[in-house]
């Protein structure tokens, strides 16, 4: 009886030894990728994996790149609020290192965004040192729908993915019916200005500008050629002549409003100047991720008002209530539309 004990034991040793299940996947960047068959803790390489993750699969979170303000925090699953913070893998802001890496002990790692050989690089990289499995997903905005899925597929959550997709198709393709029947000469040019002064905003081709060209708006930066995001001077801004201008920040919003050299402009003159909604994440950017949805049916609004009739107010309580699992107060959503063209 001692030796069949001892038997027994040896085989759940051995069994408890043996590797996870495993499956194969090709990624964005066409990197095949062996990961578990069951994945439950993922960590986000940045942060527009963050919000990805988070709207999938919340529990399954490992922790966020940048720790959540306290005005962000209300607008989250309580159990996410508080979730450790490991840093930023990939981007000009790195902050991560391989020890926060294997401390967070994922299943995986995603990265969300822009796919090229840079990127490819990092992720091989850091799958070699950690021993970690690295996946790239295109986050570009077009294929939200396919993101989401593909993504899903990969979490083990595609019901929830198919809900949230089949919601982003529909509400993009509202977008784009509705664009249909707006001549090119009515769409506006807008000056997007992010930071404190408003002079970072993004080129052509930025993927921080991406959801500008979604709604049919001509992106003034556009004329200083492509690439992603950089500095200008309000000499640059001036001449470009932007029909509206929106503001990353409400202190650049009131720069703008109290600044007689911005006075110049059109668009200032007129009062068409907007600080975007950015609670718990940028409505248009910061980080340009899966986020911007609900910054279609604010730029619809705010842009196109006598196109696109939808109320605005009962978009936003849709789309947290689907997206961020959270339900709205009339308080909560005051605080997030503050600002808004009614």
């Amino acid at each position: 009886m001692p030796a069949l004990r001892c038997l027994v034991v040896f085989f759940a040793l051995f069994l408890s030894a043996l590797p996870a299940a495993a499956r194969s996947i090709t990624d964005a960047a066409g990197r095949v990728v062996d990961i578990p068959d069951k994945v439950e803790r993922v960590l986000a390489a940045g942060p527009p994996a963050s919000v990805l993750v988070y709207v999938l699969a919340p529990e399954k979170l490992a922790g966020w790149v940048r720790e959540p303000k306290a005005e962000e925090k209300v607008f989250l699953l309580p159990a996410t609020r508080d979730l450790p913070t490991f840093g930023q893998l990939t981007g000009k802001g790195g902050t991560a290192n391989i020890e926060a890496v294997l401390a967070a002990k994922p299943d995986i790692i995603i990265d969300v965004g822009t796919v090229n050989p840079t990127y490819a690089s990092l992720a091989d990289k850091v799958q070699a040192q950690t021993g970690i499995p690295y996946v790239l997903v295109d986050g570009a905005f077009a294929r939200t729908g396919a993101m989401l899925r593909e993504t899903g597929a990969i979490l083990g959550v595609a019901a929830r993915a198919e809900t949230l997709a089949a919601y982003a198709d529909e509400r993009l393709a509202a977008l784009e019916k509705g664009l249909a029947d707006i001549p090119e000469d009515k769409r506006p040019a807008v000056y997007y200005g992010r930071g404190a002064e408003g002079l970072e905003t993004g080129l052509a081709g930025s993927i921080n500008m991406e959801i500008l060209e979604a709604v049919g708006a001509r992106n003034v930066a556009a004329a200083a050629g492509k690439g992603g995001l950089t500095q200008v001077s309000l000499e640059q801004i001036l001449s470009w002549k932007p029909d509206v201008i929106l503001a990353a920040l409400p202190k650049f919003a009131k720069t703008v409003k109290d600044d007689p050299l911005w006075a110049r402009l059109e668009a200032v003159k007129a009062g068409r100047i907007h600080a975007t909604p950015t609670l718990p994440f940028g409505w248009i950017d910061s980080p340009p991720g899966i986020n911007r949805l609900i910054g279609i049916a604010w730029l619809e609004h705010t842009l196109y008002p006598d196109v696109f009739p939808a109320v605005l107010d009962e978009e936003v309580r849709a789309f947290f209530k689907l997206f961020y699992q959270v339900e709205l107060s009339d308080e909560q959503l005051a605080t997030l539309l503050k600002g808004a063209a009614k």
